[in-house]
């Protein structure tokens, strides 16, 4: 269950407690649980008990994939219950440490936004746009949401297009654009008594709902499955057949960044990569009644790593290590060319 379900189909809080129960089951996977935990509490209205979420997941001892993301969701659920003051401090430490994720960003931007901080909402959106699109180079499916939310302040406050906000209108693709589903004079509509005026209105919402739904049915992304190197020895030595499949580690990466490359020049967005473990396939191969010399399971169980919040974007952001496990920079590595 989605937390963006409506609230009178979904018991938030007894799903919350599902997902921090399944959470306990997987603890490899428990900061996007959590996470999703955390959303369904703050749907039901239990914002204090969302803050507690998301400091568990802050005090782990572990590490954290993403924690400017956590402290972000923190940041604004602090603040939708009147602690202003520490959501601020969140907010500007998230902006000083300049994350290369743009989930952050976003949500710190938008949560200046909800509060009529418009300058500094801009201000933020203008910031993580220059830490993470490169001029000249494509704008990667993660990053949308952040060019549109800068169109959308920049329109509120009367500020003329840049380069930026082209990009974002080229990028839409709701019937509706980007202008006449941002333009301020809207909220005026809403209150018109001329039907021809609340008609105009609901279809302009009408298409917003849509390209908002559109988004929400990919909730996890196009993921392709990535065997470092020493899960790949012991799986192909335990499951000799799928030797077929893996000739070579080598060949392997090879395959991963020509495979996400083909899809990326299809059109498909929201692109991913999860990686594989020979005990966590070997549980999946069990938990489906099948063996893992199957070849056939491999993409059933990419799905379910990135179904449970296993998967990383690709392509890396800018700067960012090369997904493979080299170490070396994306743009280095297998990124040459891209």
């Amino acid at each position: 269950m989605r937390p963006d379900t409506p609230a009178e189909n979904v018991d938030h809080t007894a799903e919350a407690a599902r997902l921090e129960r399944t959470a306990g089951l997987y603890p490899e996977d428990a900061e996007a649980l959590l996470l999703q935990a955390a959303a369904h509490l703050e749907l039901s209205g239990d914002r204090p008990a969302a803050t507690a979420l998301y400091d568990r997941l802050l005090a782990t001892q572990t590490g954290l994939e993403n924690p400017y993301l956590v402290r972000a969701l923190k940041a604004s659920n602090l603040w939708e219950y009147g602690h202003e003051a520490e959501a601020r401090a969140i907010i500007d430490g998230v902006r000083a440490a300049s994350p290369q994720d743009p989930a952050p960003w976003v949500i710190v931007a938008e949560a200046l936004e909800a509060h009529d901080e418009l300058e500094a909402a801009q201000e933020t959106f203008t910031e993580g746009a220059r830490a993470l699109l490169t001029e000249g180079t494509e704008a990667p499916y993660s990053t949308h949401p952040l060019l549109f939310g800068r169109h959308r302040v920049r329109r509120m406050l009367g500020v003329g297009h840049d380069e930026w906000d082209m990009l974002a209108d080229t990028l839409h693709t709701s019937p509706v654009p980007l202008d006449e589903l941002h333009d301020p004079k809207r909220v005026w509509s809403l209150g018109s008594d001329n039907p021809a005026e609340l008609a105009a209105e609901i279809s302009r919402i009408r298409a917003e709902l849509g390209t908002y739904r559109e988004a929400l049915s990919r909730p996890f992304p196009v993921a392709v499955l990535h065997w470092p190197a020493e899960e790949l020895t012991e799986l192909v030595t335990a499951y000799p057949s799928l030797s077929e499949e893996y000739p070579s580690h080598d060949q392997h990466l090879t395959t991963i960044e020509a495979s996400l490359r083909e899809l990326a020049a299809s059109g498909t967005p929201n692109l991913g990569i999860v990686t594989g473990t020979v005990p966590s396939y070997e549980a999946f191969a069990a938990s489906e009644g099948a063996s893992p010399a199957d070849g056939a399971l491999l993409p059933q169980y990419a799905t379910t790593l990135a179904a449970r919040g296993r998967a990383v974007a690709w392509p890396p952001q800018r700067g960012a290590v090369c997904w493979c496990g080299s170490g070396r920079v994306y743009g280095e590595c297998h990124g040459v060319g891209v």
